[in-house]
């Protein structure tokens, strides 16, 4: 034991002089004599940095039981798992560690928090994040992390009241701003306009704060109809916030034309007693407002954007990847077996549905993964949402995506991946004949009954009454329509765009 302390010690310190080849060493020599959770999750990390994705995600599961009750390990448990998307292991980990509830540092409770959050347990998230605030009071971040819970239960008043005790502060202003803009429509009695200038005005802010600012900005300066001051906000938000966005048009074109070329069989993964029904689409194409109508059915469990099927597909092939998929991906996919990827995701999602026949994924980019799906699930039902481009664009020109939309920053790479897109989803509509449902936003949004009944008969299930209207009371919408999604079904006579088309001649001259 003595000689297990004295390499436990030496890898630490290699850590702290940031030798990590040193600490890798004498962590190995530690497995050989002891299954210790300090070794196996920095061992879990060193492989998946060095590309061996499988062999990362099983010591990080094998570091679970070693793990148990040594609360310092508890932050590297919770993001090893969340990085392989083991959403069941987490959540049980967080169950079965009675002392995360008692622990008295803030940051550890919000870590918590954000992993219950991020898997869609916004009650149990905000009942962590409420102790590390009792515990500090006046760490803004965490009544902001508290406010986006509760914009995603829809209870924005206590959001509202949340951001503006943070406001108290002095820390995090552009990220509350930010946050607080997209609770409520602003007017010109009532606004934060010249607050976020004199912020604005501040020296020393991160290029992410006056990102946050200039989105905070565009919002308000939009609800109370100023549009030319809004759109001089927006222009200067994604010019920030480009640069540091890894895209390449050309890349996007290779990745979608090898994606059109795949071989494709299909694999029969069993039985499993439910049906999964991935809703795809461009983000802000409506797929939010199609899963909260699907889920009037009892018999349908909204599980919202799950990263399930991606993460099924790294284990695959044994590559980690950002987003949807990648080029070494679709590269690997003729080795790789697809019967077993559809087990993989059919349990991996089974502990969400609580006797529920159908479970809806309305993760937007698996518009990429049709065609691993088709092969994996063919029981899975596919529902492509799609949207007038110039609606879907501008929509997306306006959202603050952070990493997950990386081309939507630029309004000439915008409409060139909607172009791309929309070539993939022909393509995929050829290859896979009757197994894509394509729904039409306007016409979900005007002939509702009719086009929920073509959803209901396509997915195998009775149409209601109850799929008429948003059902999205007392749930999570953890997405970018959170606010929007607790209204009825409203159709615009105008669309958000038009009142902006002077300066969106580049966006909309380049869509097809």
């Amino acid at each position: 034991m003595s000689n297990i302390q004295e390499l436990l010690s030496q890898a630490r310190r290699s850590v702290a002089a940031r030798d990590m080849a040193g600490a890798t060493l004498h962590y190995r020599k530690v497995l050989e004599s002891a299954e210790d959770a300090e070794a196996l999750l920095h061992l879990s990390n060193v492989e998946a940095r060095s590309g061996h994705y499988r062999r990362g995600r099983d010591l990080a599961l094998r570091a679970l039981a070693a793990a148990a009750g040594k609360p310092a390990l508890a932050p590297s448990v919770l993001l090893c798992l969340r990085h392989f998307e083991e959403t069941s292991a987490l959540r049980d980990y967080i169950d079965q560690s009675p002392f995360l509830r008692e622990m008295a540092d803030p940051r550890t409770l919000q870590l918590v928090s954000a992993q219950l959050s991020w898997s869609g347990d916004q009650e149990q998230a905000i009942e962590f994040i409420s102790r590390a605030i009792r515990w500090d009071p006046q760490m803004a971040s965490l009544r902001v992390a508290r406010a986006q819970m509760e914009i995603f239960l829809g209870d924005f008043d206590s959001a509202q009241e949340d951001l503006e005790a943070a406001l108290r502060s002095e820390q995090d202003k552009p990220n509350v701003y930010w946050t607080l803009a997209q609770v409520r429509k602003w007017t010109a009695d009532n606004n934060h306009i010249d607050a976020i200038r004199r912020t604005l005005q501040r020296s020393g802010l991160s290029v992410l704060d006056r990102t946050r600012l200039q989105y905070a900005m565009h919002k308000e300066l939009d609800d109370i109809g100023d549009i030319p001051g809004a759109f001089a906000a927006l222009e200067a938000g994604c010019r920030l916030q480009r640069p540091s966005q890894k895209y390449s048009a050309e890349e996007n074109r290779r990745l979608f034309s090898k994606l059109k070329a795949i071989r494709v069989g299909e694999f029969d993964p069993g039985t499993f007693g439910f049906t999964p029904v991935f809703i795809v689409g461009m983000f802000r194409s409506g797929t939010t407002l199609l899963e909260q109508l699907m889920g009037g059915h009892p018999g349908v469990l909204n599980a919202g954007e799950l990263h399930d099927m991606a993460a099924c597909m790294r284990y695959a092939a044994d590559h980690f990847f950002p987003g949807g998929t990648d080029e070494i991906v679709v590269d690997r996919s003729g080795g790789i077996d697809f019967a077993q990827v559809g087990r993989q995701y059919m349990e991996g999602v089974r502990w969400r549905l609580a006797g529920h026949d159908y479970l809806t994924d309305k993760w937007p980019p698996n518009h990429m993964n049709v065609g691993f799906i088709c092969q994996a699930m063919p029981s899975a039902k596919i529902i492509h949402m799609s949207r007038d481009p110039r609606e879907v664009c501008f929509s997306n020109l306006r959202e603050l995506f952070g990493n997950a939309a990386p081309y939507s920053y630029d309004q000439l790479e915008l409409a060139d991946y909607s172009n791309q897109y929309r070539d993939l989803m022909d393509h995929w509509r050829q290859r896979f004949p009757g197994r894509i449902l394509d729904v039409n936003y306007a016409d979900l949004t005007r002939k509702t009954e009719a086009t929920m009944r073509n959803v209901a008969e396509f997915c195998g299930f009775p149409f209601t009454e109850k799929l008429l209207q948003p059902n999205s009371e007392g749930k999570s919408v953890a997405t970018a329509s959170a606010v929007q999604v607790r209204d009825k079904v409203v159709a615009r006579d105008v669309p958000k765009w038009a009142p902006y088309e002077q300066y969106l001649q580049p966006l909309l001259g380049a869509l097809r």
